[in-house]
C-alpha cells in the first residue's frame, strides 16, 4: 500500500538563496491511544517554544535514522521510523556565531513504541502528548502546522 500523499505548502525561505540553506530531520513523534493520534510536542533550549525534535544530518544515518536519533537525544522516545518524508517546513535557527540561518526541515514519521524520563537533553526540555489539533495551534511554522494536521497514519 503507497502513504497517503500531503499537500505541500509553499515553502519560504525569505531572500536566502540555495547555498545559504541548511537541511534538519525532523521527527513527527505519535502514538495511537483509545483510537486517538497524539503527537508529542517538545520545547526549544533557547526560547521554550513548542517544536518537534529535529538535528543536523549524522554520519552513517539515512536522514530517517537521524530523525529516529533526534527524537530519542531530544524527547527521550524510540520507535518505529517510517522511510518516507511527510513534507518539509522551514524556519530560521538563532546561532550566535552566525545569526540566523535558514532551515529547511525534513519530516519522518515515528511511531513512539517507549518513552523514558531519562535522556541526554532532559533537563534542557519540556514534553507533552497533545493532539493534532492541539500540536498544530501549538507550533510557530505554518507548514510543520499543516503537516502535522493533515498526518492520518492508518490506526
Amino acid at each position: 500500500m503507497s502513504a497517503p500523499m500531503i499537500k505541500q505548502l509553499p515553502i519560504s525561505v525569505d531572500k536566502s538563496t540555495k547555498g545559504e540553506m541548511r537541511t534538519q530531520f525532523a521527527a513527527l513523534c505519535y502514538r495511537i491511544v483509545n483510537g486517538k493520534v497524539q503527537i508529542m510536542v517538545i520545547t526549544s533550549r533557547r526560547s521554550k517554544r513548542w517544536i518537534i525534535p529535529k538535528g543536523w544530518p549524522m554520519d552513517g544515518k539515512t536522514p530517517a535514522q537521524a530523525a529516529a536519533q533526534e527524537a530519542w537525544e531530544e524527547a527521550g522516545v524510540e520507535g518505529k521510523v517510517g522511510q518516507t518524508p511527510l513534507g518539509l517546513y522551514s524556519y530560521k535557527k538563532m546561532k550566535d556565531d552566525l545569526g540566523d540561518l535558514p532551515c529547511l526541515a525534513v519530516v519522518y514519521p515515528l511511531r513512539v513504541k517507549k518513552h523514558t524520563k531519562t535522556y541526554p537533553e532532559a533537563g534542557q526540555r519540556k514534553r507533552k502528548w497533545v493532539s493534532r489539533k492541539r500540536a498544530a495551534k501549538m507550533v510557530a511554522e505554518p507548514e510543520l502546522a499543516r503537516i502535522i494536521r493533515d498526518f492520518a497514519p492508518v490506526l
